[in-house]
């Protein structure tokens, strides 16, 4: 089941999909274009610099430091370091929900992509 935070996110990923789609659409209606004309009349705002790609790097170097970090106190445990193994633990499951989630939304953007693709002309 996906919590109302992953809801959140697919729902950023999806407006930020559909804004690349209108951006594209409007550059179909640039003067001197010829080409399928887009309904759209009002001109989309710029995508900010920081934009899908940045946003889905960001989203998974935060599951990779969030494995390292337990990773590191598992291995500090092990070692007999002063690392109480309930830190241990939650930061273990920490670690594989991260992953999971981040599992779940490649999965639902996959789909959404295949649906895209698979929708008739």
């Amino acid at each position: 089941m996906i919590d109302s935070s992953h809801t959140i996110a697919m729902r950023s990923i999806l407006d930020q999909i559909r804004q690349f789609e209108q951006k594209a659409n409007v550059k179909l209606d640039a003067p001197g274009s010829v080409g399928i004309r887009s309904p759209l009349q009002a001109p989309v705002p710029e995508a900010p610099s920081n934009g899908f790609g940045s946003l889905l790097k960001n989203a998974v170097d935060s599951v990779s430091a969030v494995q390292t970090d337990a990773k590191k106190l598992a291995e500090s445990y092990e070692r007999g370091g002063d690392v109480p193994l309930t830190d241990v633990v939650l930061a273990m499951q920490r670690s594989s929900v991260a992953f999971e989630a981040t599992l779940q939304v490649r999965n639902q953007v996959m789909k959404a992509y295949e649906d895209i693709r698979n929708m008739p002309i």
